[in-house]
């Protein structure tokens, strides 16, 4: 079976940029630095390395990471790699590597963050990944349904 998983943490170089597709779907992009320090065995002098990556966020996630994210702050991303290509306008070739992110947080190394749930929006309200509450879901302010029941199978329980 081939995975194609990649998780990074660093720190965004560039605010993240919001577009929309022509079809009106959100779309983020940004770049995180993620650096390396090691001390050479033989010299033991510390060594450092940086990588520089793209990601793109979809859909809700797009947005959220707008409101959320500037240049400096600590993340955590999880996502596939993907490559693109396409010609520039003289014609040449051009291709790049990606992070298509699924999730996006802060990291908590050396900060602390407050969490604000949004409001899940139904399929008729743009969402990501066809929400369906069950036939009994729990209504907003209701108690919690009991244990291993009242939610379909891609809702989360909370």
């Amino acid at each position: 079976m081939a995975d194609n998983t990649v998780t990074i943490v660093g720190n965004v170089t560039r605010d993240p940029e919001l577009r929309y597709t022509p079809s009106g779907a959100a779309l983020a992009s940004f770049g995180v630095a993620v650096n390396r320090r090691w001390r050479d065995p033989q010299s033991n002098d510390w060594k450092e390395q940086v990588s520089f990556f793209d990601v793109v966020c979809w859909k809700e996630m797009a947005d959220n990471v707008c409101e959320s994210l500037s240049k400096g702050t600590r993340i955590v991303v999880s996502g596939r790699l993907e490559q693109r290509s396409w010609e520039d306008g003289d014609g040449n070739k051009k291709s790049k590597v990606e992070i298509v992110a699924d999730e996006v947080g802060p990291s908590l190394r050396w900060a602390s963050a407050e969490i604000t749930k949004n409001e899940r929006r139904t399929p008729e309200g743009g969402g990501q990944g066809g929400y369906r509450p069950a036939e009994n879901a729990p209504t907003p302010g209701a108690a919690p349904p009991p244990k291993g029941g009242g939610y379909a199978y891609d809702e989360e329980p909370f």
